[in-house]
């Protein structure tokens, strides 16, 4: 079995920052993206950023984009969300989700379904 756990999470001013990380566990897991979405309450879960292990290329929403920054290592399945100038619309729980691979699964890393592992999501709150 594989198990996503997320951390980093917690309340911050408007401006602010947090890194968020995730952390799998499994001796055979690898994977070949990992991603992170979020929920706010009353709100559809929304793709924020993605990374594909093969080359280091990253994905952003929108909306997070210039503002988040998506690391991580591939080896270990340890994948970072750095949220700079946080704003109140970004409270949600934050959720990590991981692409084993194995077939191809087209150019939208944007997708709920190309991530077959999830966890159970970090409290992200920004005050104004």
């Amino acid at each position: 079995q594989v198990q996503l756990v997320e951390s980093g999470g917690g309340l911050v001013q408007a401006g602010g920052s947090l890194r968020l990380s995730c952390a799998a566990s499994g001796r055979t897991f690898s994977s070949y993206a990992m991603g992170w979405f979020r929920q706010a309450p009353g709100k559809e879960r929304e793709f924020v950023a993605a990374i594909r292990w093969n080359d280091g290329r990253t994905y952003y929403a929108d909306s997070v984009k210039g503002r988040f920054t998506i690391s991580g290592d591939n080896a270990k399945n340890t994948v970072y969300l750095l949220m700079n100038s946080l704003k109140p619309e970004d409270t949600a729980v934050y959720y990590c989700a991981a692409d084993p691979g194995g077939n191809y699964r087209g150019p939208l890393f944007s997708r709920e379904t190309r991530y077959d592992y999830w966890g159970q999501g970090t409290q992200v709150t920004v005050s104004s």
